[in-house]
């Protein structure tokens, strides 16, 4: 690599304070662009929601011609879908997965087609009514935004880098009005490690676009539960079954997810894979229309009206299956909202039986939904304290925050007893065994990539010499608290050290492997 590439990528080295305000002034402006689209996305989906119930009225009022025409509407937006795909594969799902490959260097995207085909892509799979949310999308859409600015501001790869977890952030803030679950999705989801600078382009980010798309839209909560009183310490006991009755249904909801991955893979490809849940929808618009969309009508129902058991059991076993059928299909679209739906439905579930057998009064049911829907992400996503702050700032509830932490945890726990894998884990190293060639693409591609050494990790407590680092890769420099440590061979690495390296991108993900927190390790690096 020339010296001059070199000094550009080690720039923010130099003056980490002066990098770190531009950073911030560069997270504002990446927000604001992230605000404006999310907020547009979400504007047209809004409007979709709205004039789908009103377009079915009247197909049914105009019997056949009517079903005949959305038919073949169905039928172009099924080929539709599948020219985007064909165009641009890092369309397809959430989005989440494919911005976690792009941080560990081993996916590559062309941020203005992936913009353009997954905002169109979107709106026409979620307009359709299949059982997929906005909030994927939207966080595969900020990173979009921030790694544009990056290019259009020749930024370099290491700087890039904190520009597209910022926008990623400030998608998750702009879709769902909450700028600080935003921030820790970053730190504790894409980032998975506390780093000063993703902090300060994040929180920047994240806040711009949040008060960007409320302006726009409205700051109102997504979910609408009006009052709801905290729950007694002395009732903290039933948080513990809650939780892991929830654990279960989250890692039976991974475990399925990639199993209608891997089933519509065998059964077609192209246009006719989609056929399937773009019909359903269809039909369940007429039978059960409450598990159409992403489903925030149907918490908000749930919140003002008592259903039954038996319709609730209906709703949830429906709205799993057709999420599964949606989701598996390839179509671009998340899991975010449809899996806090099913959390809520879950949690009033539970809450109906017990109110049946007596155990406790009915009015604890609206608090139960809501608690229910912290403990499925954290079983699913493994990021409780996100799901924490995210439900939180959803409800606009933050005199429970205890209590969510708590079940969060207890379900979090339930699905590591059961070996639950991590969701956006496992759709990530799936989607590289599809794309198995992506690393000959990315091999030559140098960046400064910022790492922590873990608690227990192999590098924890070795020296730089005795540490088996990936080929040609360069420690720059190691940061110890306020220090900074030139990083020789006999400089023993410690827990929290910051360390600095340049390397290929498709090495990144080894390093992070290096330095990955495992409590259960001795410092020799064995296992017990």
């Amino acid at each position: 690599m020339r010296w001059d590439r070199m000094k550009d990528a080690l720039h923010f080295l130099a003056d980490e304070r002066a990098f770190r305000l531009r950073l911030f002034c560069e997270g504002t402006l990446v927000g604001i662009g992230v605000g404006v689209v999310v907020a547009l996305f979400r504007w047209v989906l809004e409007l979709t929601e709205i004039y789908r119930p009103v377009l079915f009225d009247w197909m049914k009022a105009s019997f056949p011609v009517g079903f005949l025409g959305w038919g073949l509407f169905l039928l172009w937006i099924a080929w539709l879908l599948a020219r985007f795909l064909d165009a641009e594969p890092l369309i397809s799902g959430s989005g989440i997965p494919q911005v976690k490959g792009i941080l560990l260097g081993r996916i590559r995207m062309n941020a203005q087609r992936v913009l353009a085909l997954k905002f169109v892509g979107g709106v026409l799979a979620i307009g359709a009514g299949m059982s997929l949310g906005r909030e994927g999308p939207s966080v595969q859409l900020g990173a979009c935004v921030g790694q544009w600015f990056s290019r259009l501001r020749l930024r370099p790869r290491s700087e890039e880098r904190f520009l597209l977890t910022a926008g990623s952030g400030a998608g998750l803030a702009a879709a769902f009005n909450a700028p600080l679950a935003g921030v820790i999705f970053c730190l504790e989801e894409l980032t998975k490690m506390f780093s000063p600078l993703v902090l300060m382009a994040t929180v920047a980010a994240t806040v711009s676009a949040a008060t960007v798309a409320g302006s726009i839209l409205g700051l109102t909560p997504v979910f609408h539960i009006g009052e709801l009183p905290a729950m007694a310490i002395s009732q903290y006991f039933w948080l513990f079954p809650l939780g892991v009755f929830v654990g279960g249904l989250g890692v039976l909801f991974n475990r399925t997810l990639m199993a209608a991955l891997d089933a519509y893979q065998r059964f077609s490809n192209g246009a006719a894979k989609f056929l399937l849940p773009l019909f359903l929808a269809f039909g369940l618009a007429f039978i059960l229309p409450q598990v159409l969309g992403g489903g925030s009508a149907l918490v908000d129902t749930m919140i003002r009206q008592d259903f039954t058991l038996t319709f609730l059991l209906i709703l949830l076993v429906a709205k799993f299956s057709f999420t599964m059928l949606s989701f598996g299909s390839g179509v671009p679209g998340g899991i975010f909202l449809p899996m806090l739906v099913l959390g809520a439905l879950a949690g009033a579930v539970f809450a109906k039986v017990m109110t049946l057998a007596g155990v406790f009064d009915e009015t604890l049911t609206k608090g139960f939904i809501i608690y229910g829907m912290a403990a499925y992400f954290a079983a699913v996503v493994r990021a409780p304290i996100t799901g924490s702050v995210l439900i939180m700032e959803m409800t606009g509830s933050f005199h429970h925050m205890l209590a969510l932490i708590f079940v969060s945890l207890t379900a979090y726990l339930a699905a590591d007893v059961l070996h639950g894998a991590p969701v956006y884990d496992m759709l990530l190293e799936r989607l590289l065994r599809v794309r198995a060639k992506v690393r000959k693409v990315t091999a030559h591609h140098r960046t400064i990539t910022e790492f922590i050494v873990g608690e227990g990790s192999r590098l924890d407590g070795k020296t730089i010499a005795e540490t088996t680092w990936p080929e040609e890769c360069l420690l720059v420099q190691v940061r110890r608290g306020e220090t900074e440590l030139i990083p020789t061979g006999p400089l023993v690495l410690q827990s929290g050290d910051f360390i600095y390296a340049l390397a290929d991108d498709g090495d990144i993900a080894e390093l992070e492997e290096l330095a990955e927190e495992n409590v259960h390790s001795d410092k020799d690096g064995t296992i017990p």
